[in-house]
């Protein structure tokens, strides 16, 4: 826009307030409400030409598939390929997770998502004292190759992907995958799916670590390395903003720890010998898609093209796909309700639509229930149906970044991506998100508790819960885990250790306490201990008897 057309319009826009809206607001004022972003900025009434005074549509824009990718990682998007459908899934055992996912397969799912149990997070055997009433209750129980091979029979691994939601555990998970995989006769290289493997989130917002800082990153860094020439189509680390927003994290929150915590590892790769252009391209990362649908449109938007610039202008990546962030998104639990629960079939549907019109490569939409128990598979099919209506009926899949362009949006690109940038440089100035883990979580801890008190005082409305209340009894029909899994679990357990080598097991760990103590690659060791039956948690033990365990410190 020239500098007379600028001109023109602002004149227009000012005539318009004048003579148009001044006299309305007269007449019948703005409704009392909360007119703001998440982080607190004011929302303006309208958006205009004034308001992307800096903006330049080929810098800050571009084209779909190309630096910075604002538009999008492929040029034709979901015009090529659809997002990958993924419905996270997984509690009791094994068999019964597996009949699950068959299910969902059925129905048209595109792609696995497994959910494991505390125990399986945390690198307990089911039988540990401390999983007690937590065996296969958040997520499917795993402790050995058995499990694993119950968990995918039947299910081809060449051609189907699979997102393992697992961190201080991923190298383990990992391997048991690739065993199941050499049992099916389906090579490393023909593979395809993630490990989240982002353990510093973890310190941060959610809590299911095992060992310190600094053996955790070495584990990730050694995934790195052995993916990249072993199972090369693998994502070795989704780094998740998921947990940092339903832990009240803001937007621009969750994008800044987020990319923080992406340029921490970048960083240990570097260190570990491993080029940016060889790590990059497996990295991918994990949004949550909030209720604010312009809101959640423009962090997407944003979080893309500032990792395209980070990645491009701090680390000196070459390669085209070291600059694009791949995510993958999933609608917000914290938002979900027990009271009213068909409501979230709204809210899931608005979320959905935002990480469709962010551009998400992969997405998981919540089931309805899930504030109750975990999801039934009437609530889990409906979830499913929902991305399916968004992708086939609703329009939105056939042009690329339709949203692009628009006022609103785009100032509230900029200004994410401006609030984003001054986040990571401060954090940066404390060392880099391993030395910044503090101050994250106090200020996601000051985010909570404003929220908190915006829903307490009403100044922000969530339906069904502060306003619109109405009484009514739980719904029936509810999941509910059979409370003799834990019980089998450990006859199971018990007859596994009764049958295997001892003598195998025993060299098996010892050969990966010596990996440990050194500086050999974990990875061929912990594969070859799940081939010997090693369980999970002996493997966890061994490597505890040398790292020991991570002691947080409690920050108010």
């Amino acid at each position: 826009m020239t500098g007379e057309e600028r001109r023109r319009v602002e004149a227009a826009l000012e005539a318009w307030e004048k003579s148009v809206l001044r006299p309305a607001l007269a007449r019948a004022p703005e409704r009392d409400a909360l007119f703001q972003t998440s982080w607190g900025t004011p929302i303006q009434p309208l958006y205009a030409p004034r308001d992307l005074v800096k903006w330049d549509s080929f810098r800050d824009l571009g084209f779909p598939g190309a630096f910075p990718y604002t538009r999008g990682v492929q040029p034709t998007m979901y015009r090529g390929r659809l997002w990958t459908m993924r419905q996270y899934a997984g509690f009791g055992s094994p068999r019964e997770t597996n009949a699950r996912y068959q299910y969902l397969l059925a129905q048209g799912q595109t792609g696995l998502s497994v959910a494991f149990d505390l125990p399986t997070q945390m690198g307990y055997d089911s039988d540990a004292r401390a999983a007690r009433g937590e065996v296969g209750r958040v997520g499917v129980a795993i402790s050995c190759l058995d499990d694993m091979l119950a968990l995918f029979q039947g299910i081809p691994l060449d051609r189907v992907s699979t997102s393992m939601t697992i961190n201080a555990t991923a190298a383990v998970l990992l391997a048991l995958y690739l065993a199941v995989a050499e049992r099916q006769g389906v090579a490393p290289g023909q593979l395809s799916g993630t490990v989240q493997n982002d353990i510093l989130k973890e310190y941060i917002a959610r809590g299911t670590y095992i060992y310190p800082p600094g053996p955790s990153l070495r584990l990730i860094t050694d995934l790195f390395a052995f993916c990249r020439t072993r199972v090369p189509h693998w994502n070795t680390i989704s780094v998740s903003g998921y947990h940092i927003r339903e832990a009240g994290a803001t937007a621009v929150q969750e994008v800044a720890f987020t990319l923080a915590n992406g340029i921490a590892y970048l960083r240990a790769a570097e260190e570990a010998g491993l080029p940016v252009d060889e790590v990059a391209p497996q990295l991918s990362f994990f949004f949550n898609a909030h209720n604010n649908l312009l809101e959640e449109v423009s962090k997407f938007r944003a979080a893309r093209r500032l990792w395209a610039r980070v990645t491009r202008e701090r680390f000196g990546a070459k390669d085209p796909r070291s600059w694009m962030l791949r995510f993958h998104a999933q609608t917000a639990g914290s938002t979900l309700t027990a009271q009213q629960p068909e409501n979230n079939i709204v809210r899931v549907t608005l979320q959905a639509l935002a990480a469709v019109l962010g551009g998400c490569q992969s997405l998981h939409t919540n089931s309805m229930d899930e504030a109750l128990a975990l999801p039934s598979e009437q609530a889990v099919r409906i979830a499913l149906r929902t991305q399916q209506i968004l992708a086939y009926e609703s329009g939105v899949a056939d042009t690329v970044d339709p949203l692009g362009g628009a006022y609103m949006v785009e100032r509230l690109t900029d200004e994410i991506e401006e609030a984003v940038l001054a986040y990571i440089d401060k954090i940066e100035g404390m060392g880099g998100a391993l030395h910044a883990i503090g101050f994250m979580q106090r200020e996601i801890q000051e985010a909570a508790y404003r929220y908190q008190q915006e829903l307490e005082t009403k100044a922000r409305v969530v339906v069904g819960v502060n306003e619109f209340v109405t009484e009514e009894p739980l719904p029936s029909g509810l999941f509910a885990i059979d409370p003799e899994v834990e019980a089998g679990r450990q006859l199971f357990l018990d007859d596994l250790r009764a049958r295997r080598n001892a003598r195998v097991v025993a060299e098996a760990r010892l050969a990966l306490e010596q990996a440990a103590r050194g500086h050999a690659s974990f990875l061929p060791f912990i594969l070859d201990a799940v081939k010997a039956d090693v369980t999970l948690g002996e493997i966890c033990d061994s490597l505890r008897e040398v790292f020991g365990t991570h002691q947080p410190s409690v920050v108010f």
